[in-house]
């Protein structure tokens, strides 16, 4: 296994659709794997295959919840349902529960409306088809991981104060341009 480059904002492939998995092979596997790696190194609760620079239709997810519950898995090719969000004009974000960060934006953290639900039909690893529904933290993950194979980055769904905010998090640091890039264990993209 490796730890791979995480791409930041900017870089062409962390903003466009990603492209269909098709081949299950062993280069699949070691793409996974290398996934796993980084996504824990990082540390993080999911990564998207743009992120690593690899534009295909793939997510990882690896996330224990507050009842000590593991949830890990890889999603290929996924499709999303999710449940209806309360509108933030009919409810306040709230700053604790609703922030959200991405490893493509190290350091910054910014409250999203999420649907509190979603179902999730994807392959594993292996090609198998599965289906598994989620709610709270583990449903923002699949949506949040989603969105980067469409090549939605967190911050473009940030309303006013927020999304003003992290363009002026994004400039200060000089991101939004391609080969930016940081390394789990070796890099602090943050600082």
């Amino acid at each position: 296994m490796a730890v791979l480059p995480i791409r930041i904002t900017g870089d062409p492939v962390l903003h466009s659709p990603a492209a269909p998995v098709t081949a299950f092979d062993d280069d699949f596997q070691q793409l996974v794997a290398d996934m796993f790696e980084t996504v824990a190194l990082a540390p993080g609760v999911g990564l998207a295959a743009p992120q690593v620079g690899v534009g295909k239709r793939v997510f990882v997810y690896a996330w224990t919840d507050e009842d000590g519950t593991a949830w890990r898995g890889v999603a290929a090719n996924p499709t999303l349902w999710i449940s209806p969000a309360v509108p933030e004009s009919q409810q306040e974000l709230d700053e604790d529960d609703e922030s959200e960060g991405c490893l493509s934006i190290p350091g910054e953290r910014f409250p999203l409306r999420r649907a509190a639900s979603a179902i999730l039909r994807a392959q594993d690893e292996h090609g198998t088809e599965f289906e598994l529904e989620a709610h709270g933290w583990l449903a923002r993950i699949f949506q949040h991981e989603y969105d980067h194979l469409d090549g939605v980055l967190y911050a473009d769904r940030l309303t006013h104060p927020h999304a003003k905010q992290v363009a002026k998090a994004i400039r200060k640091r000089s991101w939004g341009g391609p080969g930016q890039q940081w390394l789990p264990g070796r890099d602090h993209p943050e600082g």
